[in-house]
């Protein structure tokens, strides 16, 4: 366990910087975790995670809204998941791009699918580093204050390594559920 603390407080802003550029939450709580044991300066967490996470949903939403005929190939297989997060942009509006950052699944299907609507590019850079900036913040400063019972739970797990997998499994599984529910085709 010392050594893999130790590697992540010596690679931990390039590990951070990387996953939350694909807009993961995971890597800026343990930031914030190991800026409670003294590990990783807090500021300079949510900065790197901030600024990873503006890059990344922007060139989601550049992808979908410049390189639409490359990337059709590829998303073929989740057009209903491109549909829910059209349909989430027309009932929700602007705070779709908030709810979005804190969602698994949504992260990457929203900002791509907002590129390929006509939606103002300076008005989604705006919100989405709005966004951007509470989500590190929240998520930073959240995880540092709630720090020693993360580093318990941490403990726990590691002392009792089979319930991991069972946690791990119920949520994929319950996220998984709702993603085919909600983009389930109705028969009429």
């Amino acid at each position: 366990m010392e050594d893999i603390i130790n590697s992540l407080s010596t690679y931990g802003y390039i590990i951070l910087f990387a996953y939350s550029f694909g807009g993961g939450m995971v890597a800026i709580i343990a930031a914030g975790v190991l800026s409670y044991a003294g590990k990783m300066d807090l500021t300079t967490s949510i900065l790197v995670a901030f600024v990873a996470n503006v890059l990344g949903s922007s060139m989601l939403f550049y992808m979908g809204r410049y390189n639409k005929n490359a990337l059709m190939p590829y998303i073929k297989a989740h057009r209903r998941k491109l549909a829910l997060g059209h349909i989430l942009m027309k009932k929700q509006g602007d705070k779709i791009i908030f709810f979005q950052k804190f969602v698994y699944g949504l992260k990457t299907i929203v900002p791509m699918t907002i590129g390929l609507t006509k939606y103002p590019q300076i008005k989604f850079h705006l919100l989405n580093t709005a966004s951007a900036a509470l989500w590190a913040v929240m998520l930073g400063v959240g995880s540092f204050t709630a720090g020693e019972a993360l580093t318990k739970v941490a403990s726990y797990f590691s002392q009792n390594p089979l319930i991991t997998p069972v946690i791990l499994f119920s949520i994929l599984g319950t996220l998984w559920f709702y993603l085919q529910k909600a983009t389930k085709k109705k028969n009429r």
